[in-house]
C-alpha cells in the first residue's frame, strides 16, 4: 500500500503542521513499496536508454523521469516529449527553448539526447539524481492529493532560491515565474489576481507582478527570495489568501474587467 501524506487541515496551521512532521512522512513515502519498485526499475534500466525514442517506448520509466520534473501529466504526449528531447537545448529554434515553461528545457538538458553523442543516461551518478528529483516531485504530488494549495507551496519552497541565484536579470526572472504554471498561481493568489489574469499581455503582466511585489514587500524583484524570511512571507499571504478564496463570481468579474477595460483596469489593479 502506498504512503499517503497527512495533511490534516489547511491555512497556515497546515503549513505549520507539514513542516514539522515532512521529513517523517517523506521517508515513509519513499519508503512504499510503489515508489521503491519505480525507483528499483529505473535504475536498471536507465542504463540501457541511449534515444529518445528508446525511453518514450517504455511508459514506466518515462513517467519516473516525466514526474522527476513535474511533467506528470504529459506522460500521453510521447510525440511531443520525443521532440522535445531529440530537439535539445542547444540552438535557439529548439522545442525547449521556445517554450513558456522551462521545466522543459531542465528535462531535455538533464537527458542530454540531443545535446550529446553519448547521452547523460551512461553517466554513474544519473539515476541518482533523476530519482532524488522524483522523489522530492512525487512526495509533493501526493501531498497534493491531499491538499493542493500545499503542493503548490512546497514547490514555491523548493523553487524560488534556485530562480533567484539564476544569473539573469529581474525582468527575465518574472517572466520565468509567468511561463511555470504553479510559481505563476502562487503569486496570482498571494497577489489577489484573477485566475484570468494570464491572459492579458505579457509586458502588462510584469508590470503588475513587479508593482503588487514592491507594495507586498517593499522590493519588486524576484531575487529577495532567496531570502527565507522573504520566502516565508510569500508563502504565508498565499496560504492566507487561498484560504479567504471563496466568493464564487469576484474573480471572474474581475478577471472580465481587467480583459476589457485594459489600462484603466490595470491601473485599479495595481492600486488594489
Amino acid at each position: 500500500m502506498n504512503f499517503k501524506p497527512a495533511v490534516p487541515f489547511g491555512g497556515f496551521s497546515g503549513w505549520t503542521f507539514l513542516k514539522r512532521t515532512i521529513e517523517a512522512q517523506k521517508a515513509a513515502f519513499v519508503a512504499s513499496a510503489e515508489v521503491r519498485r519505480d525507483e528499483d526499475y529505473f535504475r536498471q534500466k536507465i542504463g540501457g536508454i541511449r534515444t529518445a525514442e528508446a525511453l518514450v517506448s517504455d511508459r514506466r520509466l518515462l513517467r519516473v523521469a516525466l514526474d522527476a520534473f513535474g511533467l506528470g501529466n504529459d506522460i500521453n504526449n510521447r510525440f511531443f516529449i520525443r521532440k522535445v528531447l531529440e530537439d535539445g537545448t542547444l540552438t535557439t529554434g529548439a522545442l525547449s527553448n521556445r517554450l513558456a515553461d522551462k521545466q522543459y528545457l531542465a528535462f531535455s538538458k538533464a537527458f542530454g539526447f540531443g545535446d550529446y553523442s553519448v547521452p547523460r543516461t551512461q553517466l554513474s551518478d544519473f539515476a541518482d539524481t533523476i530519482i532524488a528529483q522524483f522523489r522530492t516531485r512525487s512526495f509533493e504530488a501526493a501531498v497534493g492529493a491531499q491538499n493542493d494549495t500545499m503542493r503548490l507551496a512546497l514547490n514555491a519552497e523548493r523553487e524560488l532560491p534556485a530562480l533567484a541565484a539564476r544569473n539573469a536579470n529581474e525582468d527575465t526572472l518574472w517572466y520565468t515565474v509567468i511561463g511555470s504554471p504553479p510559481l505563476r498561481q502562487v503569486f496570482q493568489t498571494a497577489f489577489g489576481l484573477p485566475a484570468s489574469f494570464g491572459a492579458i499581455d505579457l509586458d502588462q503582466q510584469l508590470q503588475v507582478y513587479k508593482a503588487k511585489a514592491e507594495q507586498a514587500f517593499g522590493d519588486g524583484g524576484i531575487r529577495q527570495f532567496a531570502d527565507p524570511a522573504a520566502l516565508g512571507g510569500l508563502i504565508r499571504r498565499f496560504l492566507a489568501r487561498s484560504e479567504a478564496q471563496g466568493a464564487p463570481g469576484a474573480t471572474a468579474s474581475a478577471a472580465l474587467t481587467l480583459l476589457q477595460n485594459g489600462q484603466s483596469s490595470l491601473r485599479s489593479i495595481l492600486a488594489g
